[in-house]
């Protein structure tokens, strides 16, 4: 049993590589790279440093976006503990070609470091619903004040997803928070009454008026600041880019690259904000190399995360992942 899962998870990797692969090769095969080129050797040097300070702080706002979640459900940790799995879990996402998840690596360290495991787990994945909901919001908010930006064809089909989008998120949040309303014969089953604790925790997170404000607050912000360091990283590049653009632009580039396709989002991050930005006439060199701008400050971000993680004592691939399988 263990050696199929684990030739599952080969198997897992090397799609993920072909796909991230795949889609790098395509975007570099359409598009001028002599432009791309001359775009990333005369970057502004000054911004690109306001940038890189703008991901510092993220990554601050992402630890305290986690711990008001926790704090929440009364999964609580200390500040730094926080910061020290956060940041390892980053460095996962970010630094590792690996079937391990940031996301798991910080249930199984939160857990480790004495939370409940459904404390630990439902914390991470509330505070992914968070980020999402927050991430529709800022959709939703900005995209009236942004549709001049973009032609009349374009508009004609990001008003009616936007609103998609909109509905989703609600009807998603109160699905979520309705999870222990099944019938209790279903109870039995651990997985139903596992997803009974994350609703009963949802509506915590969501239903306390506090607690959501200072949640929902923190990913707001985040979304806010990501945008703010794509469009310091757009600067640079000189491109006819704002932080309205980047603020529209940015949430549903982030969504898809949640999706666990490729390896930390390469190749798909490329393809989608080449695609995104092209709504508002950038070339595709250009989008491409704010792109990888983007994906290489966070991957220096994550580093960081490497060395808290190597000087703690659990470090091996499969300590992290067993306790996970076995939930």
């Amino acid at each position: 049993m263990f050696q199929n899962l684990m030739n599952k998870k080969t198997i897992a990797l090397i799609v993920k590589f072909a796909i991230s692969g795949g889609l790098i090769w395509y975007l570099l095969d359409n598009v001028d790279l002599s432009a791309a080129k001359d775009k990333l050797l005369t970057a502004d040097i000054g911004f690109l440093a306001l940038a890189g300070i703008a991901i510092v702080v993220q990554v601050v706002i992402c630890v305290y976006r986690w711990l008001s979640v926790m704090r929440a459900i009364d999964a609580d940790m200390t500040f730094s503990k926080t910061l020290q799995i956060y940041m390892i879990g980053f460095f996962f996402n970010q630094a590792l070609p690996s079937s391990v998840g940031g996301d798991g690596v910080r249930m199984y360290k939160a857990y480790k470091n004495g939370l409940s495991l459904s404390g630990a787990v439902n914390g991470v994945m509330l505070e992914r619903v968070a980020t999402v909901l927050a991430l529709v919001i800022v959709v939703v908010v900005a995209t009236p004040f942004f549709i001049d930006r973009v032609g009349d064809d374009a508009a004609s089909w990001i008003v009616p997803a936007v609103s998609i989008l909109g509905l989703g998120g609600v009807a998603g949040l109160v699905l979520l928070m309705g999870l222990d309303r099944l019938p209790s014969r279903f109870d039995r089953w651990r997985v139903v009454r596992g997803m009974a604790v994350l609703a009963a925790d949802a509506r915590r997170v969501f239903f306390a008026p506090a607690d959501t404000m200072r949640v929902m607050g923190w990913s707001l912000t985040g979304h806010v600041n990501v945008s703010l360091a794509v469009f310091l990283l757009a600067r640079s590049l000189d491109l006819d880019v704002s932080w309205l653009d980047c603020l529209v632009l940015m949430p549903p580039v982030l969504l898809i690259m949640t999706l666990p396709i490729s390896i930390a989002g390469w190749g798909v991050r490329e393809g989608a904000m080449v695609t995104a930005f092209g709504l508002i006439g950038v070339s595709a060199a250009g989008a491409l190399v704010l792109s990888v701008m983007f994906g290489l400050w966070a991957l220096v971000m994550g580093l960081p995360g490497g060395v808290v993680w190597l000087m703690s004592q659990d470090r091996t691939i499969e300590d992290i992942e067993t306790p996970m399988e076995a939930r």
